[in-house]
């Protein structure tokens, strides 16, 4: 369907090209490090990778083990990929014989005590990120935060916005302009996310070790021995029941109809105390369980499969910069790490990301109300545990339809986006990632968690084995990557100066944590008085 908003932006890309050649991407990809014979690492993060607190390419997420790395905003998607082939490159020289894992779901866990924290030095910032993780393993339990994705982030250049205001002839304010539309777009994504589910969802499987202990489970034994886990027709387990989804936010609707209800809801859930949560009150070994017993911790503990972003100041909460400075780009939160890239993602789905996300921006994207989600809601979860099944059903208003013929329709149209983008470009690139696409749906290409479990059958072994053996196939690619002079010293001197900012951080702490802490969550007091 050629909306208003394609034909508008169709025609800016004849007369201003660089609109859409300008469009900004960052990948933060996220790998456990893993000993040699596969466990996970209980070795601390590096030091001679920098602090974790302060680097600007390398952290961890919520493990000490759970490395994630980061690449600057960018309009190319070549020099994307070579920053992040250079931080796993430089990384690679520094943690001996430990491996990067190659999946998503993680490799042999000894239960949540063999998981350790993230931790991110003495500073208030510091104990603060490390407290609000140790509230996720008593909430969730550690298991559930050893899994790895990949988030994609987006946006439209700055230049494009007021041509495209002006085109639509809205004489508002152009930040609530830009805000507006990026809404449409989560709305949008929320429609039809399932689709980049079915396509790029890489976790069939588990080791059995990520279940042991943790009661009743729908997972069907891969092989004789139980070694694996599995559900024949699963795509992505990571996006479902076992992975980062909690009961007790069940009841938690996010609105995305507008901002000041999105941030309002989220303040809510920050500020309302929850009965489950109050037991974490109080310390354990001399530091915080918990940041608080509210339904969530901080805005961060929400989980969904894509972001409204605004990045803040030093101290400042997310929610406050939304309510400050409005939507400047999206975080899609929805991506597997490919076991078949050394990377975890490669050009072609950055390719095939864009014109989705292009898509969902340039198409009309109504209100959504609680119907709508559940169906939302639904459709996830069948594609995430259902997706590969014959003649599996989707929900829509007007009734049940087959996944096949509803993502074949919406690949089609979205090749007009990627037509666009190639037009600008002067390339084909994007109209052969999208015909990469229309070949799984079509059964000429294989999907990639059809691929997982492939493998594991034709080779025999269990899902350990399978990661394991891309784990060390990618170990040697980046070993044998030539990681130029001047990326190398760039790497080596942020790794010193973030150690630096770390200590100067240290230093200029003037208030307890207690103190530190109670002024961080006023601003969230601020915001529900709407003051």
């Amino acid at each position: 369907m050629n909306s208003q908003w394609h034909q508008q932006l169709a025609k800016l890309s004849v007369t201003q090209p660089e609109l859409l050649r300008g469009i900004c991407r960052g990948i933060e990809k996220e790998s456990l490090r893993v000993a040699g014979d596969g466990v996970l690492a209980q070795t601390p993060h590096p030091e001679v990778l920098g602090s974790a607190l302060t680097h600007g390419s390398i952290t961890t997420d919520y493990s000490e083990s759970l490395m994630e790395f980061i690449t600057p905003v960018s309009s190319s998607i070549e020099d994307t990929l070579k920053t992040l082939e250079d931080v796993h490159s430089f990384v690679y020289k520094h943690i001996g014989s430990e491996r990067l894992w190659s999946a998503s779901m993680p490799c042999i866990v000894a239960g949540d005590a063999g998981i350790p924290v993230a931790r991110y030095g003495s500073s208030n910032v510091g104990r603060m990120k490390t407290v609000y993780r140790y509230g996720l393993g008593k909430r969730y339990g550690r298991l559930m935060q050893a899994i790895a994705g990949v988030h994609y982030n987006f946006s439209m250049p700055e230049s494009y916005w007021p041509e495209a205001q002006k085109a639509d002839g809205d004489e508002g304010p152009l930040q609530d302009y830009i805000t507006g539309r990026y809404l449409g777009l989560i709305r949008n994504f929320h429609r039809w996310s399932w689709l980049l589910i079915y396509l790029f969802g890489a976790s069939p499987a588990v080791c059995a070790s990520f279940m042991r202990g943790r009661g009743e489970h729908h997972l069907e034994p891969f092989d004789a021995e139980g070694n694996s886990l599995h559900l024949p027709y699963a795509t992505a387990l990571r996006m479902g029941d076992l992975g980062y989804n909690s009961s007790a936010q069940k009841s938690l609707r996010a609105c995305y109809n507008s901002l000041d209800n999105y941030i309002a809801t989220l303040t809510q859930a920050i500020l309302s105390p929850h009965a489950d949560y109050a037991a974490f009150n109080g310390k354990e070994d001399g530091e915080y369980m918990q940041l608080n017993d509210s339904l969530l911790q901080i805005e961060n503990e929400f989980y969904s499969t894509i972001r409204p972003k605004r990045p803040g100041s030093s101290g400042e909460t997310p929610l406050h910069a939304l309510h400050e400075r409005g939507i400047e780009y999206v975080e899609v939160r929805c991506i597997d790490v490919s076991p078949f890239h050394p990377l975890g993602i490669d050009s072609s789905q950055i390719r095939l990301l864009d014109s989705f996300l292009l898509y969902c921006l340039t198409q009309p994207s109504p209100a959504c109300d609680e119907a709508q989600q559940d169906r939302q809601t639904a459709n996830l979860s069948a594609v995430v545990n259902r997706g590969r099944e014959p003649g599996l059903m989707l929900a829509t208003e007007s009734g049940p339809r087959a996944l096949s013929t509803w993502a074949a329709e919406l690949l089609e149209e979205i090749s007009a986006s990627a037509e666009l983008l190639d037009t600008v470009h002067q390339s084909s690139s994007y109209a052969e990632a999208l015909a990469e696409q229309q070949a799984k749906v079509r059964g000429d290409l294989e999907l990639p968690s059809a691929r997982v479990l492939r493998e594991m059958s034709e080779k025999g072994m269990p899902y350990y084995r399978f990661a394991m053996g891309y784990s060390n196939r990618w170990a040697e690619h980046f070993k044998d990557w030539e990681l130029d002079s001047e990326a190398e010293k760039s790497l080596t001197d942020e790794s010193t100066s973030s150690l630096a900012r770390q200590a100067d951080i240290e230093a200029a702490d003037t208030m307890s944590f207690e103190e530190y802490i109670a002024a961080y969550f006023d601003q969230y007091k601020v915001l529900n008085h709407g003051d």
